[in-house]
């Protein structure tokens, strides 16, 4: 029987990050770089331009460190309006969660990246909506829409269960935009946007640590730590991290005091992509 000091959470991070559009939460993973880790977005935002920019000032050296892939549904105009030509953007994040592999890049299986590597989600608010197209698509002649939002929503939490399992041995950030709703108590709370309104609360409970990036005061960013009166956030060690860290350093500052810094490795010649 093993003790309570080898359990895997003791290993690897697995964090959701939340936060309104334009509070720096795609820009905030550069600290990250700069901290040695190596980053593999899912990028379904088409929004890495930020992150970028930030990289090339603080850290330029360290640009390749940085793999992503942008995976967006093709839309087309009718005379209903635009829709989806083909929902392939769900189907291929699958594909690279089992195997980081498309086009002349091979880096294997995201389940044995190890502990100097973060799989990133970007956004899970856009992510959610592939998984919407794809359940459409599965079923498109269902009667009830019902029944697309609930495979959509099976879809993605079997990818939280996925990312956050024990067998997914990487460190793992999910980016989403909040979601306030009203409660049937009475209360309003934020949540994860995701698919629908039933899914959202339970998102959180598949990780450990749930931060929120905001802005206060117009220009002064912060990654809060602790709960807010509408967001509920969480992390393992609440008696060693700060109630909030600034957004230029924040997340590097979160995950040392959850684990140590991620030991360096040289990155493969022609497998990295730049951003």
């Amino acid at each position: 029987m093993p003790s309570l000091s080898k359990h895997q959470s003791n290993d690897f991070t697995k964090l959701l990050i939340e936060g309104d559009s334009g509070s720096g939460k795609t820009g905030a993973l550069t600290s990250l770089v700069t901290a040695g880790y190596k980053l593999r977005i899912l990028d379904f935002d088409n929004g890495l331009e930020t992150l970028k920019q930030f990289v090339m000032r603080e850290c330029p050296d360290k640009i390749e460190n940085i793999e992503f892939r942008t995976l967006r549904d093709e839309y087309s105009a009718s005379p209903m309006g635009p829709k989806v030509t083909k929902p392939r953007a769900f189907v291929d994040a699958l594909k690279m969660l089992d195997n980081w592999k498309y086009d002349d890049v091979d880096l294997g299986p995201p389940a044995d990246f190890g502990p100097d590597c973060i799989v990133v989600i970007d956004s899970l608010t856009f992510f959610s909506d592939s998984a919407f197209e794809w359940a459409k698509g599965i079923n498109p002649t269902a009667k009830d829409p019902r029944q697309w939002y609930g495979g959509a929503q099976e879809g993605i939490e079997s990818v939280l269960a996925l990312l956050t399992s024990v067998n997914f041995r990487t460190n793992v950030i999910v980016i989403s935009h909040v979601k306030y709703v009203d409660n049937p108590d009475g209360t309003r709370k934020g949540y994860p946007t995701a698919v629908g309104s039933a899914l959202s609360p339970v998102i959180p409970r598949y990780f450990n640590s749930v931060a929120l990036c905001q802005t206060r005061s117009g220009r002064n960013r912060t990654i809060q730590t602790q709960a807010t009166s509408m967001i509920d956030l969480k992390n393992p060690k609440p008696f060693a991290m700060e109630k909030e860290y600034p957004i230029g350093t924040g997340l590097a500052e979160f995950f040392k005091v959850l684990r140590d810094h991620p030991q360096q490795a040289p990155v493969k010649p022609n497998l990295v992509r730049k951003v």
